[in-house]
């Protein structure tokens, strides 16, 4: 298939790319956690709560600068963020089952 770059960065096949994009301990659960819809920061962190806030906010930051998730910012005081997948996030869907199938055939109990 041969190299390939997007955004600066070379990627050998289509599926390095695909765990360049949601590597990192938390992006595949960040995103998991977003398909059921919007979530705002400190949601995110009480269904993760073992990540801390400096990692949540630059895997956060990653996934949007992939154009993964939106970050919309209300105009309120005290300040409201919201994050959800865009139509590319919504695309990982499969994916993400995937994984969750195989990891809830394979937990222990």
């Amino acid at each position: 298939m041969g190299n390939f770059k997007i955004n600066d960065k070379t990627f050998g096949c289509p599926v390095d790319l695909t765990l360049n994009t949601i590597m990192g301990k938390w992006k595949a659960v960040i995103l998991y956690n977003l398909m059921s819809g919007k979530k705002r920061f400190g949601e995110l962190q009480k269904l993760m709560p073992d990540v801390t806030d400096r990692v949540l906010t630059k895997q956060l930051r990653e996934l949007e600068m992939d154009g993964i998730i939106t970050r919309k910012v209300y105009p309120v005081v005290p300040p409201k963020v919201e994050y959800s997948l865009t139509e590319r996030g919504k695309s990982i869907k499969p994916i993400l089952d995937a994984m969750s199938e195989w990891g809830s055939k394979f937990k222990v109990n």
